[in-house]
């Protein structure tokens, strides 16, 4: 398991930072949208999730609030990979923690 908390967060570059530190995301990780979407949709990028991840994304609410045109492409970046990883021996699952 997984946890991403975007308290605080501000705008694309700090979402990508935040994500970059907070799920030890590998060097190469370019810190743009198709950069998370390689990461989170490979199942090697963390040796501990062989058999499933699951991302639980907190502080999401107001950094949507604040930032609505990022937090759309965020979402369609998880659902990607998701979708990238369904079907396999590791999947994917996001969750959205509230409160």
């Amino acid at each position: 398991m997984r946890f991403l908390d975007l308290d605080g967060v501000e705008g694309k570059e700090g979402f990508m930072e935040r994500c970059a530190s907070a799920l030890s995301l590998p060097e190469w990780f370019g810190r743009n949208w198709d950069a998370l979407a390689d990461c989170l949709g490979d199942s090697g990028i963390w040796p501990d999730s062989a058999h499933g991840l699951v991302l639980v994304v907190t502080g999401w609410e107001a950094f949507a609030g604040r930032h609505p045109g990022e937090w759309a492409t965020a979402r369609a970046v998880f659902v990607e990979a998701m979708e990238r990883r369904r079907g396999t021996d590791a999947p994917l699952t996001v969750a959205l923690g509230l409160g």
